[in-house]
């Protein structure tokens, strides 16, 4: 629909909605009420598509799942009160998380703005709390500049999510006042010639040069970037959990596996002995810097932080250069800077120690033998993995299963394995492959979460049925919250409010007219997962896995051939 006549008084609310057009949304995730429904009934003429959820928080993940997959914000659409304040979390995690999200949260009238009336409440202050912006209009005229200042900080980056407070007598008022040109964020250039060339300078004189790719590495240009520059130079890349599929297939001998929970993997051995490390689009949240900075014999380690934010300095962050600026741009400008560069012979040997130790992790754990009834869920992830293309898109929940999936799950192509490794957010799988079903129709589309964190947003696949959404969702079950429980084994010895009572899948699919399988074997579940994989619509494929090797797999470090 063509925006409103710039010259034609109208309500705010149709306003706003010409904005949403002008700034290419698609798809708005929301659950409707009294103080924002002159934005929903604006909707009925805008163009554009409602997708009408069961609680605003699956809203807001759903939303967020548009905002990483396409660097675009999406947008969520709530009611005021506890239609705004079931927003927190998810926008919590959108900011967290660095996917950018605009939720539009209805409000009281403005006169009723200090009253204990129904759904008073000051949603500024609170959305304050979860978001990079918040903005709340008090004269119809300002609607437009709020929703595009929400829109443009939502953008910038470090990307997050940012909210606009819609009083409901504003959003009926008329104004002429409008914006309908999308202004994006205009790009960064390069870093300074002078820092990268001091960079390359590091870089060449090192021993034992390593890439740690994080969140900001892994947009398109910058993924692209990336790969030319591991090309040219044989650098070993080690990869966050937001950063899962920047090394290509054809790169996949420079890969060193993926880092962010536990400090004992192959990639951590790599990062404890680098001399230089060049940290590519990395932000602290995705893992601790603590985690894998905190070698004394290696205090003198040169630390490059390139990316298009300033570094968070701590005591065990601290880089000695910086190349501030477009991440894509100044991995080219690096990687002309590097032409030539050879690392030694003694170096790729270490290198290719511990490629052999990541294949050999998945190997070994594959033919672990359970000790109770479940299955081996390192052989029901690797199974997965032989099943799913490079098209595909997982989306993975916390908890047990995202330990598993983090270690073992390969992918080849950034954006493909959803991960919330900041705020490690329960119930975010469901949501996120419902939006991934949206942007990738024909695609493979496939959310895991263990039984606990399955229940949190359970209620969406009748919205996934009522939208024929083609998705297949894998539960882990084991009846408890395994991944609090390990831990405090490892604390205390014992487990505390971790169990769980068990529930029928298959019965539960079938009361929202899903389809729900319940295998017991691993070829059994091969052959389920297959047929969910062909058929329409959502399936639930419920996995009995055996997590009795957790505490032991937290706790065991990896054999360190720098020594």
């Amino acid at each position: 629909m063509a925006p409103t006549n710039p010259g034609t008084p109208v309500r705010s609310a149709q306003k706003i909605v010409d904005v949403l057009s002008a700034q290419g949304v698609e798809y708005i995730f929301g659950v409707p009420g009294a103080k924002i429904d002159a934005v929903y009934d604006a909707l009925v003429d805008g163009g554009l598509k409602l997708v009408v959820c069961r609680h605003e928080q699956n809203a807001a993940f759903m939303a967020g799942a548009i905002g990483r997959l396409t660097g675009n914000p999406g947008v969520v659409l709530v009611t005021s009160g506890p239609g705004t304040t079931n927003l927190a979390t998810g926008l919590l995690t959108a900011t967290t998380e660095q996917d950018p999200v605009v939720a539009l949260c209805g409000a009281v009238r403005r006169e009723d703005r200090l009253k204990r009336t129904h759904q008073s409440m000051d949603a500024a202050a609170m959305l304050r709390t979860v978001t990079k912006f918040t903005g709340e209009i008090n004269d119809p005229d300002n609607a437009v500049e709020a929703t595009i200042g929400a829109f443009r900080a939502a953008a910038s980056e470090p990307r997050g999510a940012a909210a606009v407070v819609l009083p409901a007598d504003v959003l009926a008022a008329p104004t002429t006042e409008g914006i309908t040109a999308r202004l994006p964020i205009p790009p960064l250039g390069a870093a300074p010639p002078h820092a990268v060339t001091r960079a390359a300078e590091l870089i060449r004189a090192a021993q034992r040069p390593a890439l740690l790719v994080g969140i900001r590495g892994a947009d398109p240009d910058g993924c692209a970037a990336l790969r030319a520059l591991v090309a040219a130079t044989g650098l070993p890349v080690v990869e966050t959990f937001q950063a899962a599929g920047v090394i290509s297939r054809t790169l996949e001998d420079h890969f060193l596996g993926r880092v962010g929970l536990f400090r004992n993997q192959p990639g951590d051995v790599i990062l404890g002995h680098a001399d230089v490390l060049v940290t590519i689009g990395y932000d602290s949240v995705e893992y601790d810097p603590v985690q894998w900075n905190n070698d004394p014999q290696l205090e003198g380690r040169t630390i490059i932080h390139l990316d298009s934010v300033p570094a968070d300095i701590d005591n065990h962050y601290q880089p000695t250069l910086e190349l501030l600026g477009n991440v894509a741009a100044t991995v080219a400008d690096l990687t002309g800077n590097l032409a030539g560069l050879t690392l030694s012979a003694e170096y790729r040997g270490q290198i290719d120690t511990q490629r052999k130790a990541l294949a050999d992790i998945d190997n070994a754990a594959r033919d672990d033998v359970p000790s109770g009834p479940g299955l081996n869920p390192v052989a029901v992830v690797l199974r997965l993995r032989e099943e799913l293309d490079d098209t595909a898109t997982i989306a993975c929940d916390i908890g047990s299963v995202y330990i598993y999936m983090a270690r073992h799950f390969r992918v080849y192509e950034p954006r493909r394995l959803l991960f919330s490794n900041g705020q490690q957010t329960l119930g975010v799988a469901l949501p996120w492959a419902m939006a991934a079903c949206l942007l990738r129709p024909g695609t493979p589309v496939v959310s895991v979460s263990g039984d606990g964190g399955f229940l949190f947003s359970a209620q969406e696949l009748s919205t996934a049925a009522h939208l024929g959404l083609t998705f297949t969702h894998i539960i882990f079950r084991d009846n408890t919250y395994d991944m609090v429980g390990f831990q405090e084994v490892l604390k205390y010895g014992r487990k505390s409010g971790v169990q769980l009572a068990d529930y029928d899948i298959v019965s539960y699919a079938a009361a929202f007219g899903a389809r729900g399988y319940r295998v017991t074997t691993l070829d059994e579940f091969g052959a389920t997962l297959r047929q969910a994989l062909a058929e329409e619509g959502p399936t639930l494929i419920d996995v009995p896995v055996d997590y009795s090797r957790n505490t032991e797999l937290a706790g065991h470090l990896h054999d360190d051939p720098f020594e």
